[in-house]
This record gives C-alpha cells, sequence and structure tokens, in this order.
C-alpha cells in the first residue's frame, strides 16, 4: 500500500509515495542502533535540553505543519495550531520535570546504600494514528528522548508528510542524527520490526484489533507494549446539572477534531429531569455549526479524514436505526466531493444497536436514557471500552463518587476529558495499558534498576 496525502475536503491527491524495501529498512533501524548507545549515555540534562529546542523548532514552523495536518486529515486550522502548541508543552514539560522523574530513587534498606536507578531501555517502536499525527507521537517522543531512548516512527498511510517532518521538525532541533527516524514501512512490515533485537519496546495508538496484533508480537518477543486504543466515553448528565453548560460541553468534546478523537465523549447518558431539555438545546447548537472548508476560521465542522471512514461510520449509523435508534439530526450522507459528515445525534440508543456497541469515531453523538444516577453509572461501565468518562452535576462531591466509580482511566467532573501533560494518560479494559504523559509515562520505558550497596 502506497503513502498517499489526499486532501479530505476535495478529494485530491498532493503527495505520493512508494513503501521502503527492506533495504531501507534494514539501513534506517543500523544507523538508529549506532547512535543509541551515545543518546543513552549523554547526560539527563543535556537530552532535555535538546527535548527542549523541539519546542523552540514547533514553534517556528506551527503555520506551515498546521496547514500540513489541515490538509492531510481535514482538520480545521486553529486546532491544527492548538495541536503543535501542545507538542511544544510536552516537550518543554518534560525538559523542565523529566530529570527530576529519572533521579535515583534512594530506598532504606539494610545496605549501606541501595537505590532505583531509571535507566533508558534502547530503541522504542511507535505505530502511530493519523487523527493527530504530531500530538500522539510527541507525548511519546519527549518522554522517551528524555529518558535516553531512541525511537523509530511508523506511521499512518495517509500522513506520510506529517510522518516525514516530524523527523525534519526533531532532527533539525539539533539532536544527534539517528536519534529518531521515521520508518516509511507498510503496515505488514510491523512484525519484523517488532522482532528486530534492536527493537526495545513498542507503543501503539490505535484500533482494538491493531492493538491485539502489536501486543501479540510484543509479548511473543518479551519486550515491553503501551496501548492506547479506542474509547467510548461517557458524558453522564445528571439531573441537578447546568444543562445549558453540559450541552456546550457535550458540542465541544463530540465535534472537536471532525468528531475523529479516542476521548471525544461519545455516549450522552442522561437522567430522566434533563433529558428531553439537553436534547432539545444539544440539537439545536449540533444544527447551527458550521460545516466547511477546515481551513477557514469561521468553519466548526470539517471533513473526516477519509471518504471510506466516513461510509463506515454511517453504515453503523444507519444499521442502528433500522435496529431502534431515532435519528435527532442528520445522519444523513452528503451527496458531495469531500469525506464530509453532518453533526448528527442518535436519540434512544439500547443495548444491541451497533452504535451502543461499537466506538463511532466520527461527528456523531449518541444519547442513552437512565431511570436513574445508579443506573447511569451501569450504563457507563457497560462498555469493553475504558479511556475517559465525564460527569456532570452541581455537586461536586457526589460527581467525585460517581467519577471514582466509571471504570476508565481518566474521569472529570464538570469539564471535557483531555490530555495534559501533567497528568497520566491510558485506559483499561479493550482501551488498552500502560500510561502516558506525567512521571508515569516516562517511567513506562526505562529499567526501574535495583542497585544495592554494602
Amino acid at each position: 500500500m502506497a503513502f498517499e496525502s489526499i486532501d479530505p475536503s476535495t478529494g485530491e491527491t498532493f503527495f505520493h509515495m512508494e513503501p521502503w524495501g527492506e533495504a531501507e529498512r534494514e539501513a534506517a533501524l543500523a544507523a538508529v542502533a549506532a547512535a543509541t548507545p551515545g543518546w543513552a549515555a549523554t547526560p539527563v540534562a543535556e537530552r532535555a535540553e535538546a527535548v527542549r529546542a523541539i519546542a523552540g523548532e514547533l514553534r517556528r514552523r506551527a503555520d506551515e505543519l498546521a496547514t500540513l495536518i489541515t490538509r492531510e486529515v481535514g482538520k480545521l486550522h486553529r486546532e491544527a495550531r492548538g495541536e503543535i502548541e501542545k507538542c511544544a508543552w510536552v516537550c518543554e514539560y518534560y525538559a523542565d520535570h523529566g530529570p527530576g522523574f529519572l533521579a535515583d530513587e534512594p530506598i532504606e534498606t539494610d545496605a549501606g546504600k541501595s537505590l532505583v536507578a531509571y535507566q533508558p531501555l534502547g530503541t522504542v517502536l511507535a505505530v502511530m494514528p493519523w487523527n493527530f499525527p504530531f500530538w500522539q507521537v510527541f507525548r511519546f517522543a519527549a518522554p522517551a528522548l528524555v529518558a535516553g531512548n531512541t525511537g523509530v516512527l511508523k506511521h499512518a498511510s495517509n500522513v506520510p508528510q506529517s510522518a516525514l517532518a516530524i523527523e525534519e521538525v526533531i532532527r533539525d532541533a539539533g539532536l544527534p542524527a539517528d536519534t529518531f527516524r521515521t520508518l516509511m514501512i507498510r503496515a505488514a512490515d510491523v512484525d519484523a520490526v517488532i522482532d528486530d533485537p534492536r527493537i526495545a519496546a513498542v507503543t501503539l495508538t490505535g484500533s482494538e484489533p491493531a492493538g491485539r496484533a502489536v501486543a501479540s508480537r510484543a509479548a511473543a518477543n518479551i519486550k515491553k507494549a503501551v496501548l492506547e486504543l479506542g474509547g467510548s466515553d461517557p458524558f453522564i448528565v445528571l439531573d441537578d446539572a447546568d444543562v445549558e453548560q453540559a450541552v456546550e460541553a457535550a458540542a465541544t468534546s463530540r465535534f472537536l477534531n471532525n468528531g475523529q478523537s479516542c476521548i471525544a465523549a461519545k455516549r450522552f447518558i442522561l437522567t430522566p429531569g434533563i433529558a428531553d431539555d439537553f436534547v432539545e438545546r444539544f440539537r439545536r447548537r449540533v444544527e447551527a455549526m458550521t460545516v466547511g472548508d477546515p481551513a477557514a476560521e469561521t468553519t466548526q465542522l470539517g471533513p473526516m479524514a477519509r471518504t471510506d471512514l466516513r461510509d463506515e461510520l454511517h453504515t453503523q449509523v444507519a444499521d442502528s436505526v433500522r435496529a431502534g435508534a431515532q435519528v435527532v439530526t442528520g445522519c444523513t450522507l452528503p451527496d458531495s466531493p469531500g469525506a464530509f459528515y453532518p453533526p448528527s445525534i442518535l436519540d434512544h440508543v439500547a443495548e444491541g444497536q451497533r452504535a451502543f456497541e461499537e466506538e463511532l469515531f466520527g461527528p456523531v453523538a449518541i444519547v442513552l436514557r437512565a431511570d436513574d444516577a445508579e443506573h447511569a453509572v451501569n450504563l457507563a461501565n457497560g462498555s469493553r471500552f475504558g479511556l475517559g468518562g465525564a460527569v456532570w452535576t452541581a455537586d461536586s462531591q457526589r460527581g467525585e463518587a460517581i467519577a471514582r466509580r466509571l471504570e476508565c482511566g481518566a474521569a472529570f467532573v464538570n469539564g471535557i476529558v483531555k490530555s495534559d501533560p501533567r497528568l497520566p494518560f491510558g485506559g483499561v479494559k479493550a482501551s488498552g495499558f500502560g500510561r502516558e504523559l506525567s512521571r508515569h509515562g516516562i517511567q513506562e520505558f526505562v529499567n526501574a534498576k535495583t542497585v544495592w550497596v554494602k
């Protein structure tokens, strides 16, 4: 399968590249392997400052890189600029805090001296998706590089120019040659890279099937893996919530990145006292959204990344409607160029419907009606996914109590779920395992070595 950049607004192909063969792959892996010992031996303070320089390079090229994101995946240009700034933030965060996270940890024992030393593993393979083509790479790369690991990237086939630009940014920031390389390989070649003894660990953000395949291969090679997979995040609104505030947050969370975010609110679970009011206000808010050119500052929803993804989403919606879900707004397949899909709401979604059982990765919100707060929690937890979740209520203590009961990696009260370099990020159940970001993220790909001295 070739690497192609296709503008999802128009369907125009504006970049084409054939995948590497075995010789090119081997040359890149050999070059990274040669660079790995020197980078690991570089003092952590110097590694941190090198990663800080990446932030400056990202900001210097922010508009150019944001334009590339918009053209490759249809992300609103202002959101793409925000993505680049967030990448700069994560680089600066680990430049500031990484050396402290990696400092020796003294432990009181019967030895004269005992401690835990955090040392790099080697080269980490990252298999990354297209929906946040820079952020999802840098949230792995920044901590991994500060920790003294090198990295190789297998990016999605529809964002080849973003993949190449990431390597270029890291190189131009001044990091040693071959500390980080992009592998322009086919998905079918990933197994061979995981098998390669020069690869120490694997991280993947992507679909549940991809996660199962990569985790199985890593396990067969006895290599550490971190997985961030899909999500079907609940958004619980209780009777005492500020409905207008919740509706505004719902629109932001569900339709960010044109509805293509793992941690977007997807299942809107409403208690009886506010359900009809919420749905009506949400309908008006959604129908007022401006759909169009993602490069225009006034656009609120752009196209999905690919027409095949848009068509599959519509099939999920149509199947759910046939099984009893009710269309509130949208849910029609446009007869126009590009991968556009209208902002949509499905109400009365129930068990057995595809919208209930599966993740809808696009601009479709689904409404589940709960009998009461306890039923809302049961509905929220009645999913095989467990990435994020949110609770809306006037009683923050009650909200926190419910948040603690949600089976997910991140639970927010009166706020939309988001990733933040200061907080660990990841899921449970079919949403994956391991953590990115914060102290927990940088310590995923290190050897926590006991040193005991008498």
